[in-house]
């Protein structure tokens, strides 16, 4: 059997760590669905302070989304939205180690234009640049600006992905690229500056011709987690799917994280989020995943789990609870890194980094070789 390295990036997954980073809320609400939260107006002064106090604190990375269309109800959730490379360039002028990775929708911007805007982000964070591929989105965001592609259906926008990041990755490193495909067409297209060294790729599909793509393209995928041992088994098959291609790939889930100075005192804030849960605003987003109107409204496994006002997995209590349990995912899922959420990312932010970072970089130290077996 062969042995496989993580791909270096300056990450500590590199080298057996665990990677650390922060999503950057650039839309009103962050990724909470209540009223009753600290305020998160999504604009670039919050993003920015964010990111500066992930840098001063120690975090690895800090990534944006990119979103066109918000969910409306009670606080208008996600109506205002930031450019996510206009975003994590700015941060990467105010910044000097944490790694900015932005996103990119394969179905709205062409490759030659993508590889472009990487390669200035790349210039302007001197070598931190990364790119979040999205293959999908929401139907009714794309219709909106006539962007949606009728005839691209869901395993065709990995196809259609395939052909997007090979013309780009051509573009960083080849003087001229031309190629012919069923969805882009480059003849001779070149592409300068090249970036000085390939930007850290990441994507977050799971499906089975997701995994595939990611395998084959991707330096990390971003899984659900939720329940540790469902994301093992995922972290588990997404490395073998990897492996069995000759490539290594780091896993990463997201979670939110609400402090108290005591569980009761995070206990209670989880529930006052519960209460002033915005129905309006999941209504919104239901018809964006594409449920009909006439679904809305129904109690199911989805809708259950979005009314606790948490839009991904979250954890509440005492910087050592939320330690303990951060240390139980890693020990139980050997996954490689984690994108923490904030109900309040200047107060969430330097917590996690005086009270909760250090023991973990101490139970998991960076230092070691990491090899997969393919």
């Amino acid at each position: 059997m062969s042995e496989l390295e993580h791909t270096p990036f300056g990450l500590p997954s590199d080298t057996g760590g665990k990677d650390l980073g922060v999503f950057l809320p650039i839309a009103n609400g962050g990724w909470i669905m209540s009223k009753n939260k600290p305020e998160i107006d999504g604009s670039y002064d919050y993003c920015r302070s964010s990111a500066v106090l992930a840098e001063q604190h120690g975090l690895d990375f800090a990534m944006a989304m990119a979103k066109f269309r918000g969910y409306g109800g009670e606080t208008r959730h996600w109506d205002e939205q930031l450019d996510s490379f206009l975003t994590v360039a700015g941060i990467a002028e105010a910044t000097s180690k944490v790694k900015v990775w932005g996103t990119i929708h394969t179905l709205l911007q062409n490759p030659a234009v993508a590889a472009k805007m990487v390669a200035t982000l790349d210039q302007i964070s001197h070598g931190r640049s990364g790119l979040n591929v999205v293959t999908g989105s929401y139907r009714g965001e794309f219709d909106q600006m006539g962007a949606w592609p009728e005839n691209v259906g869901h395993d065709q926008r990995y196809d259609l992905a395939h052909e997007w990041i090979r013309a780009i990755k051509g573009l960083w490193s080849e003087d001229s690229v031309t190629q012919h495909g069923d969805y882009f067409h480059l003849e001779d297209c070149q592409s300068w500056p090249k970036p000085a060294t390939r930007p850290f790729l990441v994507c977050a599909g799971t499906s089975k011709q997701g995994m595939a793509f990611t395998s084959a393209e991707m330096d990390a995928i971003f899984l659900y987690g939720g329940q540790h041992e469902k994301l093992k088994r995922e972290s588990e098959a997404a490395k073998a799917d990897a492996a069995a291609v000759g490539r290594s790939i780091r896993t990463y889930s997201m979670m939110t994280v609400v402090f108290g100075e005591s569980d009761a005192e995070a206990e209670e804030k989880v529930q006052a989020i519960r209460e002033g849960f915005d129905e309006g605003a999941l209504a919104g987003m239901m018809r964006a995943y594409g449920f009909l109107d006439s679904e809305v409204g129904k109690e199911n496994d989805f809708t259950r789990k979005a009314r606790s006002g948490f839009m991904a997995p979250h954890v509440a209590g005492s910087p050592e609870t939320v330690l303990a349990y951060l240390t139980d995912l890693f020990e139980i899922s050997g996954s490689d890194g984690l994108m923490l959420i904030f109900d309040d990312y200047l107060k969430g932010i330097p917590t996690f980094g005086e009270k909760v970072l250090p023991a973990l970089r101490e139970r998991f130290p960076a230092g070691e070789k990491v090899t997969v077996h393919g």
